[in-house]
């Protein structure tokens, strides 16, 4: 059941809000309806809000712009995009402003909730078990908190991320020095049901390489395996 996720469901088209509403209340989770931007962002102010679903085709300010505020917002707040549209630019875009899925029109309730329930599996605080290794595990110029679900800079700073960002970090950080093939990357981010995301591994490690390493272009924390994948090297591994 949903616990006290609080879901908000962005769309101009009302059909699909009551739709999607009608679905996940019946699933246990507490939904609230947002005709466009100004109304999510006045529902933000009276309550928190864990998972927006956000239709990208809307007139006026699309959902691109507006899951583009919501990161530079910051927070712990995941974002699944509806789109009509089989081409790959929208999901190659949304990915960049930090969307953590996808789900394309016309779509099965049951698909967008296996969805939804990963995405808030994922941004859910307190779940992350440290295991036998310390909370804090140094990636790059940056600090990965398990804990926190966090990622800091040197001077504290808090670093923004995705959700699906802190899983792929969270991932290397379990396999220091290990070759990890995209497949492999999607297996452990609980992202495998997801068709056509591998490429996102990369557009996903390219922003995150922006956020961790002392130069991007020549990355020495998180390397380019050609053919293989990618590996975490820990400072001082030889």
């Amino acid at each position: 059941m949903g616990g006290n996720a609080h879901i908000v469901v962005v769309d101009d088209e009302e059909m699909v809000r009551e739709t999607v509403q009608e679905y996940l209340l019946r699933n246990g989770y507490a939904v609230t309806q947002a005709e466009g931007g100004a109304a999510l962002r006045a529902l933000m102010t009276e309550r928190a809000v864990d998972l927006v679903i956000l239709d990208v085709n809307m007139p006026g300010e699309d959902g691109l712009s507006i899951a583009r505020d919501l990161r530079q917002r910051g927070g712990r707040l995941g974002i699944i995009m509806l789109t009509a549209n089989s081409d790959s630019i929208d999901r190659v875009v949304g990915l960049e402003v930090g969307a953590d899925d996808y789900v394309a029109k016309p779509f099965e309730p049951r698909e967008l909730l296996a969805r939804v329930r990963a995405v808030l599996r994922r941004v859910a605080p307190g779940e992350v078990s440290a295991a036998t290794m310390g909370d804090e595990i140094r990636i790059g110029r940056c600090v990965l908190n398990l804990e926190r679900r966090s990622l800091y800079a040197a001077d504290g700073s808090a670093v923004q991320i995705t959700a699906m960002e802190f899983d792929l970090l969270e991932a290397f950080a379990r396999n220091p020095n290990r070759v990890l093939s995209r497949d492999r990357l999607l297996d452990l981010a609980h992202h495998k049901d997801s068709d056509g995301f591998d490429r996102s591994i990369d557009t996903r490690i390219t922003r995150l390489r922006k956020k961790v390493e002392v130069d991007p272009a020549t990355p020495q924390a998180i390397k380019t395996v050609r053919g293989a994948g990618y590996v975490f090297v820990p400072a001082g591994s030889p």
